[in-house]
Formats: C-alpha cells, sequence, structure tokens
C-alpha cells in the first residue's frame, strides 16, 4: 500500500456507479451477474472496478442475497486421521478443487469427541454458512438431525446411515467392492475366509460386510467376522483376535488398505506367509497398497472423484444458477438425489 493509498477510504459501489456514468442499481447488477445489463455498459462498469479497486462487501451481499458463498465440509475424524489416511485427503482435495471452480468458500470442520461434535454444531447454528457437506458420518452423532432442525441443505458422503433418513449423498458402491474381493478369494481356492470389518456404525462399514457375506452365502461365519477401525494398528488387532479364534485361517479381507497393512504385520509375526499361507485383499488402492510388501490385491475407488461429485450433487440440488463443466467421470446430477460410484478389482501380489 503506498502513503498516498493509506487513509483513503474504499471505493464503494457510489464510486464505481460515478466513474462509469451508470446508476448504482446498475453497477449492482453488474457485481451480482446478473444478465439483464447490456455488455457495453456492463465493460463500463468493469472497467471502473478495476480502475477504482472495488472489492464487493461480502457482508452486505450476504445480507442482500441470503447467501454467504460459503459451504462447510464436516468431517466426524480427529484431524490426524482426515490428513493421514489418503481416502480422507483425496475427498477433501476433490471438494477443495470443486468449490473452487464454483467460487466458494470452504470451511472444514473435524469433530473426534462429542464435545467437537457440539462446538461444529454451534458453529453450524451461528456462522453464515450456505450449506454443508459430511464425511465419515457415524450413527447417533446428530449432525444431519441439526442441519434439518437449521433448515440448512446438506449433502453426505456416503449412504446415510439412518433407515429413515432421507437426504443427498454420494457413495463408492462398497457392497459390490466387497463381493469382488471376496468372490476373488473364493475364485484362488481359498475356504477359511476372513474379514477385518470397518466400524459398524458407519455404513462403508456395514456395506463391506454385507458384501462379504453375499459373496460367501452359505459359507459365511461369524466366528471369521472382527471388526477395525480403518487403521493400520486397528487392522492388526482385529487379525490377531482372528487368528487365536481360526489359526487355520487360509485368506482375509480387510475393508480398508491401512487395516490390510496392519494384517500384514500380524500375519507375519504370526509365521503365516502371504500369499502362500493367507491370501489378503483390501479396499482402497491408495498408496500404501503399492508399497507394501507383499504389493495389495484390493478394490479401487476414486476419493477424489467423490469429493468432487459431493460438490457437484450440492449444487445442482442447491445452486442451479452455478454452471459447471462436463465431468466424464461424474454424471449430470440435475433432478438427482444420490450417486454410486463404481470400484473395480486390481489384483497383484498379496492374493
Amino acid at each position: 500500500m503506498t502513503e498516498s493509498q493509506r487513509g483513503r477510504p474504499r471505493p464503494n459501489l457510489e464510486d464505481v456507479a460515478e466513474r462509469a456514468g451508470v446508476s448504482r442499481a446498475t453497477v449492482s447488477r453488474v457485481v451480482n451477474g446478473q444478465a439483464s445489463v447490456a455488455e457495453g455498459i456492463r465493460e463500463r462498469v468493469r472497467q471502473a472496478i478495476d480502475e477504482l479497486g472495488y472489492v464487493p462487501n461480502q457482508a452486505a451481499r450476504a445480507l442482500m442475497t441470503n447467501r454467504s458463498g460459503a459451504v462447510a465440509l464436516v468431517a466426524s475424524e480427529p484431524a490426524a486421521r482426515v490428513f493421514g489416511d489418503p481416502f480422507f485427503s483425496g475427498i477433501v482435495r476433490g471438494v477443495s478443487l470443486e468449490t473452487n471452480r464454483a467460487g466458494l468458500q470452504l470451511v472444514l470442520l473435524m469433530a473426534q469427541d462429542f464435545d467437537d461434535l457440539e462446538r461444529v454444531k454451534r458453529f453450524l447454528k451461528t456462522s453464515p454458512v450456505d450449506g454443508a457437506m459430511l464425511i465419515s458420518g457415524h450413527d447417533g452423532d446428530g449432525l444431519p438431525a441439526e442441519l434439518e432442525r437449521l433448515h440448512t441443505p446438506y449433502v453426505i458422503g456416503g449412504r446415510p446411515t439412518h433407515p429413515r433418513l432421507v437426504a443427498p449423498f454420494v457413495d463408492n458402491d462398497n457392497r459390490a467392492g466387497a463381493r469382488m474381493a471376496t468372490s476373488h478369494l473364493v475364485s484362488i481356492g481359498r475356504v477359511r475366509i476372513a474379514t477385518v470389518t470397518g466400524p459398524l456404525d458407519m455404513s462403508a462399514g456395514v456395506d463391506r460386510l454385507a458384501g462379504f457375506r453375499a459373496a460367501l452365502d452359505g459359507h459365511f461365519r461369524d466366528a471369521l467376522v472382527e471388526e477395525g477401525d480403518f487403521t493400520v494398528r486397528g487392522g492388526e488387532l482385529a487379525t490377531e483376535r482372528l487368528l487365536e479364534r481360526a489359526p487355520d485361517l487360509d485368506a482375509l479381507f480387510a475393508a480398508s488398505d491401512l487395516m490390510a497393512l496392519g494384517a500384514l504385520t500380524a500375519l507375519r509375526r504370526a509365521g503365516r506367509r502371504v500369499p502362500e499361507d493367507v491370501a489378503v485383499v483390501g479396499f482402497d488402492d491408495n498408496e500404501f497398497a503399492l508399497t507394501a510388501d507383499p504389493q495389495l490385491t484390493t478394490i479401487r475407488q476414486n476419493p477424489m472423484v467423490q469429493g468432487r461429485a459431493m460438490v457437484r450433487l450440492y449444487l445442482a440440488c442447491n445452486r442451479p444458477d452455478i454452471e459447471v463443466a462436463p465431468e466424464p467421470e461424474i454424471p449430470d446430477l440435475q433432478g438427482q438425489d444420490h450417486l454410486i460410484l463404481p470400484v473395480s478389482l486390481v489384483v497383484r501380489d498379496s492374493a
């Protein structure tokens, strides 16, 4: 800032109108993107804005339009997991990319316990956000109910867990992916197939277990199921518990790549070779699948595409005035209330 600029009042709509030789109302229509202004006049207003360095007052615009231009991304997980797990960081990247393209401001909120959830609810109640996107929701966290009460539009990343909750959502085909993973293990001749599930208060955990059960049909055994938490350590501990009950298991479907890494550690400690003694399949196909020893056979999903699709579904449901360019990996979501993204099996050395 130069000496002459210090203390100078910020240019306002009246200053722009005087410089462009138009009315204040005309400037307002140009600033707010309304189409009812001739192109020649619109260009004069834009030139005046550039010359004066005019910046719209966002608070005033929010009062006039009843929109702040901000949306919240709420993760019901601690920060270490959101940024340490490639799945969550991929969703954050996708949401950030698409909100930037739409001209929206992204607010990232993380809640790892009850007190954090209450803090997030207070923020959503009092802060000027137009909508929210929820990821990693757990049964009973109360966020969808709070947003419904506040009449705040939202989109969920993952199938809603509550059976009576009807909300727009974007999910990966978790059931189909788990069926593919388990069917692959069956096809290579494994017969004592166990699974480490995700948390069963989350739809991804429930749906991947359902796909595992469906692929085994009448050969499903409760004793070969152990709940995990989508972390490396959780996968390791769950696999140890499985080996205590079923030391002769010959295959394992871990419902995430991180848990599969933990499973490899537990199997190695128990003297079980992978894949000779125990075949292992994960879920995600993140960078850890390639650096594992042996490299993981896994189910590929694309969290960045899921994040982008969540924003596009939010726009389709709530901001049809914002145009988005076609995207080959994401269908047109106008008139839709959910999207299930396809997944695929990637065969490597572990199974």
